[in-house]
């Protein structure tokens, strides 16, 4: 059962899927029409979750769970899986690949491989207090407090020079 995101408790469990690209505005109307019916139908071996969506940057895409409502079982989190590929494959966009890696200049959201921000670090064009995105959070708390962050907070400090 699909609720405001707002109103979610802080342990409420989040998946954060980056996109390729920016969501155009139409884009995340219709990605806000699907999220809310699925939500609507989500379920975990017949009981009801109760859960959310929100955007942040018009890049990233979070959904997320009341686990004191009923927790997710394997077979929900599939479910949200298929989703989420569901939208990839209409939309034509990328939202579940890790080795892409964000990182904000000024207020620009990079997308760039892995490969990339690792030479970007040796080059000392990230540094330590570059804002990454830590896409590993697992809360809404952990979100909305951990999931900006500079680098040395983040586990991207591994590549810092």
């Amino acid at each position: 059962m699909f609720t405001e995101y707002k109103n979610l408790p802080n342990n409420a469990r989040v998946w954060i899927y980056q996109s390729d690209r920016e969501f155009t505005s139409e884009e995340i109307e219709i990605v806000s029409v699907k999220a809310v019916d699925f939500i609507n139908q989500w379920t975990r071996h017949g009981d009801d979750l109760k859960g959310s969506f929100t955007f942040k940057y018009k890049q990233f895409l979070i959904l997320a769970v009341d686990e004191t409502f009923n927790t997710v079982s394997g077979c929900s989190i599939d479910s949200s899986v298929r989703f989420i590929q569901a939208l990839e494959k209409e939309l034509q966009l990328d939202l579940m690949n890790k080795m892409n890696v964000t990182f904000k200049d000024n207020e620009h959201i990079n997308i760039v491989k892995l490969a990339d921000f690792q030479r970007f670090a040796k080059e000392q064009k990230i540094t330590s207090e570059t804002i990454v995105f830590n896409n590993m959070v697992a809360t809404k708390e952990g979100f909305e407090n951990n999931w900006e962050v500079p680098a040395r907070e983040s586990w991207h400090k591994r590549f810092l020079v």
